[in-house]
């Protein structure tokens, strides 16, 4: 896999963290407000998605090489996979979030992401070192002290499906760091959820209500933090190991807070400071760790 300076890295992945965060700003919104349904929000979201890549590969000028068999094969598997994996998130997160609070939600989520994250780093022979799994645990106490003041008792089922968001999250983040064309591949993922869109469409069409701004929500949603952000979150990946791409996501929901203080005039408070602080700390032991064992 070819890797990026850690400028570079840092750059891609500080961009496609922004851009999850705006994306659970989005879907939140419309959801809360009530402005589309999850099953519309997340058809919208993924179609329009599709669609901005048929835009930019329309317009791209790259040459394309044609792949061999054996190479188009294995590619197309793997886009098949992803697609499913990206799918799964997109569609269990918008109806968890119908019953979920935005901290619970946010909680759960990533701390989904970060334990199936870890579990097959394990599967496939990577051993957390104490530094990892001390930044680990910092930070995600950092994410905890952050949201418990709005934490509550979860209903089972939203708990359910956003864990299962949180796992197929995590699973696609895997298969992503196999990725050679972040760009090409995010496209074919994408691509590749349209008969599950369309199942989706059919199955809820006697439930589904659409208003002009919950459509203009998901297709932000869609085309720029999802379609553009996860391009880049793919690129990033080519610097990230298992445990550093599933300790800085934790960052999602302290980017977003800082996101209410410079666009929603909302106060800077010591909590953000101190969880931005544990966080942020957490991923640095993280890096040291992994510096250590490279050494």
């Amino acid at each position: 896999m070819i890797q990026h300076k850690p400028l570079q890295t840092l750059g891609y992945t500080v961009l496609a963290l922004i851009a999850f965060a705006a994306n659970s700003v989005l879907c939140r919104v419309a959801l809360k407000d009530d402005t589309i349904d999850p099953s519309s929000f997340t058809s919208i979201r993924l179609l329009s998605g599709i669609l901005m890549f048929v835009l930019l590969l329309t317009f791209s000028r790259k040459s394309n090489q044609a792949p061999n068999k054996m190479q188009a094969g294995k590619k197309s598997v793997y886009s098949w996979l992803s697609g499913a994996f990206l799918f799964t998130y997109a569609i269990a997160f918008s109806y968890a979030y119908v019953s979920l609070e935005t901290g619970v939600g946010a909680l759960v989520l990533f701390g989904a992401v970060q334990v199936s994250m870890i579990i097959a780093s394990f599967v496939m022979g990577n051993k957390l070192s104490l530094w990892e799994w001390l930044g680990l645990s910092i930070s995600f106490s950092g994410l905890v002290y952050l949201l418990y003041p709005t934490l509550a008792t979860p209903s089972i089922f939203g708990f359910m499906l956003m864990t299962l968001s949180g796992i197929a999250w995590g699973m696609y983040t895997i298969l992503g760091r196999n990725s050679q064309d972040p760009f090409k591949d995010t496209a074919a993922n994408f691509k590749y959820t349209a008969p599950l869109v369309l199942v989706l469409f059919l199955a809820t069409l006697s439930s589904q209500h659409i208003s002009l701004y919950g459509a203009v929500l998901a297709v932000a949603s869609g085309a720029l933090a999802s379609a553009l952000g996860y391009t880049i979150w793919f690129m990033a990946l080519k610097g990230l190991s298992e445990t550093e791409a599933a300790v800085v996501q934790l960052s999602v929901p302290v980017i977003a807070a800082f996101g209410g203080v410079l666009f929603a005039s909302e106060a800077i408070s010591m909590r953000l400071i101190v969880a931005c602080i544990l966080v942020l700390g957490g991923i640095v032991l993280v890096m040291y760790g992994r510096a250590k064992k490279v050494k």
